[in-house]
């Protein structure tokens, strides 16, 4: 079959009618996108995405609008997405989001698909790009519940610049995937890769079309052509969520002690990983500037960006479970020489079949770590009670704001400017009441020579519950902008006294700071050393409203603190404590008045409580029944017995299965709650506990709304 994706003499309107007939007759192609050329690719060059007006923002589509929640997954090479996206990927297809993958590359490597232990076959990359495509198949359909070698739909994908990719669909009930080969040659003539197709203008790849596919002819791609491509598959999907790889990895030293692998020279990703991932930002950036100035109104999504190679160097993160749940789809990829999948090609990628992916000692598999590890959105609540939470959506920031105190509904999301933003937004109330917001921007998505620029920037409310004032730069610790692309998610905490701490991790893996005082001037970047640390930073006030800031490092925890109320914040002694898994920490005011910290060490199922990091003699406590993985937040509240001088611990995180869940207490007669309607979160879900209003869970489902979650406490504790 040769669709194309396009209905001539069809409007928009009709398009989507017709999907929409297709998809309730259960019709093969579910998960595809409108057909129809759209024009968010016009002719106009795509210059550097520069952030909006400060201040400036346009409406959002309706959850109506956008008909239902889908997946826009933008990978590099064939299995990216199993590696390095998984478990959230299938945890969405599971609960029935449609899922598009768009390979951008060929995954050709050398050509050879050999199986361990067999003779090195003849060299032919046309046919292992297209045996990792079968891989791919049978990865997708085990995880959509059907039978491996279950038949597809493939079809041919017209895209702009007269480019022609491969297109791949299957269904399964509400379930269903399309994956869409763009096939760009890793190595193309004249030995060009995709990082100067990013970095040097006037570079020129071709397409390899796969053995078997029904594409038979390269096409030839610039930069501009990328572009223009994936903001066009954007366009007709109109996706709700949308992963991404990373777009500035960590810097990494290769040496004797750690061997470069697979890296590119000097950071811990692959060379593709990187130009992928900008390009996908630049491409969101186009979509979104020219959709809204068609549509007079913005395309509402979310965004998550997933780090690659970087599993390699860092403890790892998911347990036993999920761990081999995520193996099984790499299994299914891998597949096996003998295996009869019907593609004459090959039945998958044969190095990576069977236990390959347990037995690497690279342990790509054995993590999921988040680029931007911010739990969103971020609540708090107003002067009327109602709760209110910042989060990004359509890469601007946006406040949602309950429709009546306790009604458990927000209303209309109001767009607050500040984008491109990444999904990396801190909120906090200081003092006088006041909301700050603090985000990271994409201050310039250029490529072809020029720079890419990050930057921290901050919105304030003029009076409680009043206007923004304009959007601030803050800018970085760092003094280069290769270093500044580097820097991490903001975190921030209000004290007392009027002043709002700001932190993000450096660079070089430390932390900074920079304070804005009473009357609203933000001092200078203060770099407040330490080892190496992961990104995803806990902050806190003590008892006595001293700042506390928390995260994990490659052996302990790494703690910075204030001696004294108004004083500075520097590095505590070494904590001693346990080895984290990586993810961000839980950390509280414990019952007894001191700091609680809760965490799992890598590769743990369940968290354990860790006293007070500032006294010699600590305790540990195992939360036995607490299983899952990721992000744990911790507040204390009051017992569910109803005694007011009782508190006791809340714990929130994800069950086994991604799902939402909370546990009043961590001894071993405590249970967890699980969340109703089986709630899977878009990255970490957030917890804003307070005496007036009581406990309150806060997250954005798949298709871009916001949900809350106020659990009922039983009598264990």
């Amino acid at each position: 079959m040769n669709s194309r994706w396009t209905l001539p003499g069809t409007t928009r309107r009709q398009t989507l009618a017709a999907l929409a007939a297709l998809t309730a007759a259960g019709a093969a192609g579910a998960a595809g996108c409108s057909a129809g050329r759209s024009r968010a690719t016009a002719s106009a060059p795509a210059g550097p995405a520069r952030a909006t007006a400060p201040g400036a923002a346009a409406p959002f589509t309706s959850p109506v609008g956008n008909k239902q929640a889908l997946l826009l997954q933008v990978m590099a090479h064939p299995d990216d997405d199993l590696y390095f996206m998984n478990p959230d990927a299938e945890h969405v297809l599971r609960a029935g989001v449609p899922v598009v993958c768009v390979y951008v590359t060929a995954g050709e490597a050398l050509g050879i698909n050999r199986a361990p232990g067999t003779p090195v076959p003849r060299a032919d990359k046309a046919a292992y790009s297209a045996s990792r495509h079968q891989g791919l198949r049978q990865a997708y359909a085990r995880m959509m519940g059907l039978d491996q070698f279950a038949s597809w739909q493939r079809s041919v994908l017209r895209l702009p610049g007269g480019v022609t990719a491969e297109t791949n669909t299957l269904t399964n009930g509400a379930r269903s995937a399309q994956l869409i080969f763009l096939n760009i040659a890793m190595l193309s003539e004249g030995g060009v890769r995709i990082p100067a197709l990013w970095n040097t203008p006037g570079t020129v790849m071709r397409t390899l079309p796969a053995t078997g596919s029904p594409v038979t002819h390269p096409s030839t791609y610039g930069h501009q052509t990328l572009v223009d491509v994936l903001a066009e598959i954007m366009d007709r999907c109109r996706p709700t969520l949308i992963h991404t790889l990373d777009p500035d990895p960590d810097f990494q030293v290769h040496d004797a002690q750690h061997p470069q692998d697979n890296d590119q020279p000097g950071c811990s990703d692959h060379r593709d990983h990187t130009p992928v991932a900008l390009f996908t930002w630049k491409a969101i950036a186009r979509w979104v500037a020219v959709s809204t100035r068609r549509d007079k109104h913005a395309p509402r999504f979310t965004t998550t960006a997933f780090r690659g190679y970087y599993n390699q160097r860092w403890p790892h993160n998911l347990p036993p479970a999920v761990l081999a749940r995520k193996a099984q789809a790499v299994e299914s990829y891998g597949g096996a020489p003998d295996w009869d999948c019907g593609d004459p090609a090959g039945c998958g990628d044969y190095s990576q079949g069977g236990s390959h992916a347990l037995k690497n000692r690279k342990g790509w598999i054995r993590s999921t770590y988040y680029r931007y590890p911010t739990a969103l959105p971020a609540p708090t609540t107003d002067a009327q009670g109602r709760l209110v939470a910042y989060g990004v959506l359509g890469t601007q920031a946006v406040r949602w704001r309950e429709t009546a105190p306790g009604s458990g509904r927000f209303g209309t999301p109001l767009g607050l400017g500040g984008g491109p933003l990444a999904p990396a937004l801190t909120a906090v109330r200081d003092s006088a009441g006041r909301q700050v917001l603090i985000a990271l921007r994409f201050a310039a998505l250029a490529g072809q020579g020029a720079a890419d620029l990050r930057e921290i920037v901050a919105l304030e409310q003029r009076s409680p519950d009043g206007p923004f004032r304009a959007w601030t730069g803050l800018g970085t610790p760092e003094t280069s902008t290769e270093h500044g692309r580097r820097v991490g998610c903001p975190a921030a905490v209000a004290t007392p006294d009027g002043r709002v701490h700001l932190f993000v991790r450096t660079a070089d893996k430390g932390l900074a700071t920079r304070i804005r005082d009473a009357d609203g001037h933000w001092g200078p970047w203060q770099r407040l050393g330490g080892a190496e640390i992961q990104d995803g930073l806990t902050t806190l006030l003590d008892a006595e409203g001293r700042v506390h800031v928390l995260a994990p490092g490659r052996d302990t925890v790494h703690h910075w603190a204030q001696e004294r109320t108004g004083g500075p914040v520097a590095l505590r002694p070494p904590t001693g404590l346990p080895r984290p898994g990586g993810d961000p920490l839980g950390a509280a005011v414990a019952p007894d008045g001191t700091l609680a910290l809760v965490y799992r060490a890598p590769a743990a199922t369940v968290p354990a409580v860790h006293g007070d990091t500032t006294r010699t003699a600590r305790t540990a406590r195992t939360v036995r029944h607490f299983e899952g993985y990721g992000a744990i937040a911790a507040h204390t509240v009051a017992q569910p017995t109803g005694r007011r001088e009782a508190r006791t611990l809340l714990l929130l995180g994800r069950d086994l299965g991604g799902e939402v869940q909370v546990q009043y207490g961590t001894g071993p007669d405590a249970r967890p709650l699980r969340s109703p309607g089986h709630l899977i979160p878009v990255g970490a879900p957030a917890l804003l506990a307070e005496d007036r209003q009581g406990v309150h869970v806060v997250g954005v489902a798949p298709d871009a709304t916001p949900w809350i979650w106020r659990p009922r406490p039983t009598s264990r504790a």
